[in-house]
């Protein structure tokens, strides 16, 4: 018992002067491994910028009874919460005697936006973390056969889950053009009783396309970086084991 604490304790003193020995080492951003990884950080950035930084607006017009014509506008962004996305009217409260302010956007679409952009921040520290591991603890992460089997669980389960939340988003995005384009004027009661309504314009939602193409591009990156941190594995190169069993007292078998 107390010689296993021991070696308990070795192993611990020897894990923290593993880690407390950070020299630079940019060697691996040269690989495929580490240059990689830079570009999953990369595109991760652009993956949670262009969405959760979007803002935008649809406007409509309306013509009242006495051929007077104003614009009434629904502001809308990150989470798309389109329910919450009141319509505005300036400067009157009312335009054609309608309090437009009760009438709001269909459609609430936060879940797969937040799932989206959540999960890119996530996989943004995570390479963050990965290429200080690399490049400033090389020898910790070589010699070591938890830390890049772990790393090949985590490339294989991010690569499913950008598949997983590009998918959602994409679909949502799609929803969303949908509801903040032509098809609005059809759902707004006024618009069919008292009033005549046009569907006036929507901010473009280039930046948004471009987040699902990044999601795709992210996927692609890990996928293909997963055989590069599978070689780091003890999978693709197991210890050698003919070196202890000479050691250890057991003798190869002999040819005849």
């Amino acid at each position: 018992m107390a010689s296993n604490i021991y070696l308990v304790r070795q192993r611990i003193s020897r894990l923290g002067q593993r880690m407390s020995s950070f020299q630079l080492n940019i060697n691996p951003l040269k690989e495929p491994l580490g240059f990689i990884k830079v570009l999953e950080w990369v595109a991760s950035i652009f993956a949670f910028a262009t969405c959760g930084g979007f803002k935008g607006k649809t406007e409509i017009q309306v013509t009242c009874k006495t051929n007077e014509t104003k614009t009434i506008t629904a502001a809308f962004g990150y989470p798309f919460r389109l329910n919450e996305a009141r319509f505005q009217t300036f400067p009157d409260a009312n335009v054609c005697d309608v309090n437009w302010k009760n009438y709001v956007l269909i459609g609430d679409y936060s879940s797969s936006a937040q799932f989206y952009v959540t999960f890119a921040v996530l996989v943004f520290l995570y390479c963050l973390a990965a290429l200080v591991l690399y490049v400033g603890y090389t020898n910790l992460y070589r010699d070591s056969r938890k830390l890049p089997m772990i790393d090949f669980v985590v490339t294989l389960v991010a690569t499913f889950l950008w598949l997983v939340s590009t998918s959602a988003w994409a679909k949502a995005l799609t929803d969303i053009k949908i509801a903040t384009g032509h098809n609005i004027v059809k759902e707004l009661p006024p618009c069919n009783q008292e009033v005549t309504c046009s569907f006036g314009s929507v901010t473009s939602m280039g930046s948004l396309n471009v987040s699902v193409i990044f999601g795709f591009l992210n996927m692609i990156l890990w996928g293909g970086n997963a055989w590069f941190v599978y070689k780091e594995t003890s999978l693709h190169s197991p210890p050698n084991t003919s070196a202890s069993h000479s050691q250890g007292g057991i003798p190869p078998p002999s040819g005849i």
